[in-house]
């Protein structure tokens, strides 16, 4: 499930004339016409503003409930589809008809999911980047449900349980069809004291867990297997890990560190880096590194600058790397740039943005693999290099993140 739930946005503004019959609550009868990114569909409201529809699929006819009232555009939740694409289905998870907000995309067929994924990214480089010719490829199939091998929770009463959609309010869960098993064993089982937020993460080849609690683990009851440990005692110094195993290398990842949600992705991400960067030689930037997985994976054979501003992340990567390896705790913005071959960038939802482009121009690597997870930032980013040389080739699109709208990609950008 996402980290968090948005909460609905308040009205920007009064509405314009005409279009003050349409208020939170009203009922809309519309015509979907295409994916918008970060998860709803895209339709036209009788009165001509956008509309923002949860849980619809493009070319439907559907029943729509106003449920957010902007001067230029309106949100909606589908109520029921009047005339149902061939890609819907019934969610598969009980859960998502109680309202839980962790996968916005159930009521599709995965197959149309990664479509879906595509044709985001096709459109946020035509609006965004202004282009139109890039190879935008899709990546290997990956199973949609069991994967997630790190999750995070509400608490209440001891009990886990995710948001419901739009909302602070918590459902709690008996199961989670996209959690890996040994995580949801313990949202269904697991008793958290006096928690308010779990993260629960489990190395898939190892079998390790791990339990972070926020604000402290007071009280909680876990399998013995799992490491326990509160955010005060991190707070204090203490600083647990737990290992996973991908391509060959055990890999650390410790507690509050930020790691790939699913193995078999992680190796998937690094192989498409790798092939990205293989006809140039040279010193590799690995930059926000994290625990070094691009680096660690993907380097074999050329010397490696770390990059990363999580102190525990930065840590565990000088672990990953082994030798040949340098690793600079620092924001990637204010690092002291230097020459390199190659680059990989996985930077946060945000991008690179202004800043961040300018440090990996600066570096002249011959090739950049641009590991990205929110398209409109991937297709910012790209235009950004673009200005300086960077010539976009191809756009690799992964499914991550089954029955969610989140969309994982990696462009191979190259030095003209």
């Amino acid at each position: 499930m996402p980290d968090s739930q948005p909460i609905p946005a308040s009205p920007s503004s009064e509405p314009s004339v005409g279009q003050a019959a349409v208020e939170i609550g009203t009922v809309l009868d519309l015509t979907i016409n295409r994916m918008a990114t970060g998860g709803p569909s895209i339709a036209t409201a009788p009165d001509g503003r956008i509309t923002l529809v949860d849980g619809a699929i493009p070319s439907e006819e559907v029943r729509a409930r106003i449920t957010a009232v902007h001067k230029n555009r309106l949100e909606a939740l589908c109520l029921e589809a009047i005339k149902p694409a061939p890609e819907r289905q019934t969610p598969p998870c009980q859960h998502v008809g109680e309202g839980c907000g962790g996968c916005d995309w159930q009521h599709a067929l995965p197959d149309a999911q990664r479509q879906f994924r595509i044709d985001i990214v096709n459109d946020c480089l035509r609006r965004i980047a202004k282009l139109t010719d890039i190879d935008v490829r899709p990546g290997p199939i990956l199973p949609a449900t069991g994967y997630r091998t790190t999750v995070r929770a509400a608490v209440v009463a001891g009990k886990a349980g995710y948001r419901k959609r739009s909302s602070h309010d918590v459902i709690s869960v008996t199961s989670c069809l996209t959690a890996h098993p040994r995580i949801e064993e313990l949202l269904a089982d697991g008793h958290f004291g006096e928690a308010t937020e779990v993260v629960l993460r489990v190395g898939a080849n190892t079998g390790e867990r791990i339990a972070v609690l926020y604000p402290s683990a007071e009280g909680a009851q876990l399998p013995d297997d799992v490491i326990v440990v509160g955010k005060d005692e991190i707070d204090a110094g203490r600083n647990p890990h737990y290992h996973e195993e991908i391509g060959g290398l055990r890999l650390q990842v410790s507690a509050e560190s930020f790691f790939q949600c699913r193995p078999d992705g992680a190796l998937m991400l690094a192989s498409e880096v790798a092939d990205v960067l293989a006809e140039h030689p040279g010193d590799l930037l690995d930059a926000y590194c994290g625990v070094g997985l691009f680096g660690a994976l993907a380097g074999t054979g050329r010397r490696i600058i770390g990059v990363e501003s999580s102190i525990s992340a930065a840590h565990d990567a000088r672990v990953n790397y082994g030798s040949h390896a340098t690793v600079i705790a620092s924001r990637f913005e204010h690092w002291n740039e230097t020459e390199v071959g190659v680059a990989v960038a996985d930077p946060a939802r945000t991008g690179l943005r202004r800043a961040g482009c300018d440090k990996l121009i600066a570096t002249n690597a011959a090739a950049i693999a641009l590991v990205s997870c929110d398209p409109a930032a991937m297709a910012r980013d790209i235009s950004l290099l673009a200005e300086h040389g960077y010539r976009p080739e191809q756009v690799t699109v992964f499914d991550l993140f089954g029955h969610t709208s989140h969309v994982e990609t990696v462009t191979k950008l190259v030095k003209a």
